[in-house]
């Protein structure tokens, strides 16, 4: 009888609680990471890395670009001479339709191009699709990040997918939307082909133009008169001051600005035999630079600023009737109570951004910067290591005794700026070579929906510190935890892995106490057969 109070007795003090102690001290402590393997991402996918190199195409010489993923060389020749002034081979190795960009008429006779003709279609990117439960076009902006976007693109031939069997959307269909330069007195018609399901319109926004076109109809892109669906509008322009404009929709400009409708236009300075880059895919280094920026700089990069409303952007993907999507995007969803979550640079959050939004310097060099801010929010830009000069304000160039020079500079929603970055290393201009950080002093911009980092972190890298594809050396193990689609979902520990994981990992992840289960479940199984055992037998004795 007296071994039932002690097995219970036992089995009450080892009985599994709902939380313990764990007993041990780091690195005992067990990790356990997400199941999900595929989650993890190759930092450097290295799909073209022949597209790095420096290369003349059709005539076009293009720099070279260290980054991860540069851009099609291909797209940039066709970008400088025009579809109808390269062989239909360099055409044939790009999305872009014929008649996309076409160059022609020398009219003031110095070698270069002044009647340009653009066409742009809007895309969407990430949308739902009427055959399934998917999305189709899709961009991710970071690991696992597929918000709802719209985007000019240049008018494009073939499909909008990758291939035949992905969902992906071909490179020349992605955020921001194109960056787009041209000479200043150049003649530029600027097509709106609206394949998209909603009215839009552009607007060119700083750039020197008419009120009314030459056919006497609208050239302001104002929301009085919007390209319908299956219409198209061309715009006239010839600019006579040069600088760093801007594009948008001005169609309900809340709600299709925030969902990416806008870009960078660039007018650059009349010289001779200068054949600009007239797209800028994705933006980010100019590969192709123009003749004044080649007198005075070494290298020339668009910054370009956007964030993203999840609750706007998921509109696109719960519907894809486009009366449903008016109604929810005009009249139920309210601007002033939206949020900003996804913060990018060049269409991408970290660390995509490590990928096509670095910055590659060396010693002793000049960059010119465009930056333009299309949040709705301020951007403090701040950069690690370095003090730049503001150049321009809204593509106004300041006189030298009004060019400010300082390391955080601080844009407003539609502003641009140019900045003289230096890399000379004196204490001011640069504090020497490194992988320097550079990003929105604002807080959140440097998160993608609240995690961080994210946002739109990158890196201003000086060559020697980039390995042979263009990845950041000295941070192999930071690039496999955040090149994780869990991380960015918030399965996983900020800091879930290495020495201290035990420390800052997951509460309560540690091995359960198996010889105490074990006891126990002894314990109480005999305490019950014992009870069960002396029950029988008292009953068995009553009836004798």
């Amino acid at each position: 009888m007296l071994f039932v109070p002690a097995l219970v007795a036992i089995a009450v003090y080892v009985a599994p609680t709902l939380s313990q102690k764990s007993g041990i001290t780091p690195p005992e402590t067990i990790y356990n990471r997400s199941e999900e393997t595929a989650a993890v991402e190759k930092p450097c996918s290295d799909e073209h890395p022949d597209w790095r190199q420096a290369q003349v195409i059709d005539g076009v010489k293009i720099e070279a670009a260290p980054s991860c993923e540069p851009d099609n060389p291909y797209d940039i020749a066709v970008a400088v001479k025009g579809a109808n002034n390269v062989s239909m081979q360099t055409l044939m190795q790009t999305h872009l339709a014929q008649d996309a960009l076409t160059m022609t008429d020398d009219l003031d006779n110095d070698g270069d191009p002044d009647v340009i003709r653009i066409k742009l279609e809007v895309v969407e990117l990430n949308g739902a699709s009427p055959d399934g439960d998917f999305l189709i076009n899709t961009y991710d902006i970071a690991p696992g990040i597929q918000p709802g976007l719209w985007v000019f693109a240049p008018k494009s031939s073939g499909m909008a997918l990758k291939n035949f069997n992905s969902l992906v959307a071909n490179p020349l269909l992605r955020a921001p939307s194109p960056v787009i330069r041209v000479e200043q007195g150049d003649k530029v018609y600027v097509t709106l082909e609206n394949t998209h399901y909603l009215p839009h319109t552009i607007h060119l926004h700083g750039v020197d133009h008419a009120w009314e076109s030459s056919p006497g109809v609208d050239n302001d892109g104002m929301e009085e008169h919007p390209v319908f669906p299956g219409k198209s509008h061309t715009y006239e322009i010839q600019p006579r001051h040069a600088g760093t404009m801007f594009y948008h929709c001005h169609v309900q400009t809340a709600q299709h600005y925030m969902m990416g409708l806008n870009g960078l236009f660039i007018v650059e300075e009349n010289q001779p035999n200068n054949w600009v880059q007239t797209f800028n895919i994705g933006a980010g280094q100019v590969r192709h630079p123009a003749v004044a920026v080649q007198k005075s700089y070494s290298q020339e990069y668009d910054l370009y600023y956007q964030s993203v409303d999840k609750k706007l952007a998921q509109i696109i993907q719960n519907a894809n009737d486009p009366r449903l999507i008016a109604h929810r995007m005009s009249r139920e969803y309210n601007m002033t109570e939206s949020f900003e979550n996804y913060f990018m640079l060049n269409g991408h959050s970290f660390p995509y951004t490590l990928r096509d939004a670095v910055v590659v310097a060396n010693d002793n060099e000049d960059i010119k910067l465009h930056v333009a801010n299309a949040q709705r929010s301020l951007v403090a830009l701040h950069i690690h290591g370095h003090k730049a000069t503001i150049t321009a304000y809204d593509g106004v160039e300041q006189v030298a005794g009004s060019q400010i020079t300082r390391d955080v500079f601080d844009i407003a929603p539609a502003q641009r700026l140019d900045l003289r970055l230096r890399t000379q290393n004196n204490g001011l201009d640069s504090y020497g070579p490194g992988l320097w950080m550079f990003h929105d002093h604002v807080p959140t911009g440097t998160t993608t929906d609240g995690m961080e980092p994210g946002g739109n972190m990158a890196i201003l890298a000086y060559k020697p510190l980039l390995d042979e594809q263009g990845m950041p050396k000295m941070h192999e193990a930071f690039l496999d935890q955040i090149f994780n689609k869990d991380y960015y979902a918030k399965k996983q520990a900020v800091w879930g892995e290495g020495d201290f994981a035990p420390l800052l990992g997951e509460a309560g992840l540690i091995a359960p106490d198996y010889v105490r289960i074990i006891i126990f479940g002894l314990a109480a199984g005999l305490a019950i057969g014992l009870i069960i055992f002396i029950a029988l037998a008292y009953k068995r004795r009553q009836k004798l």
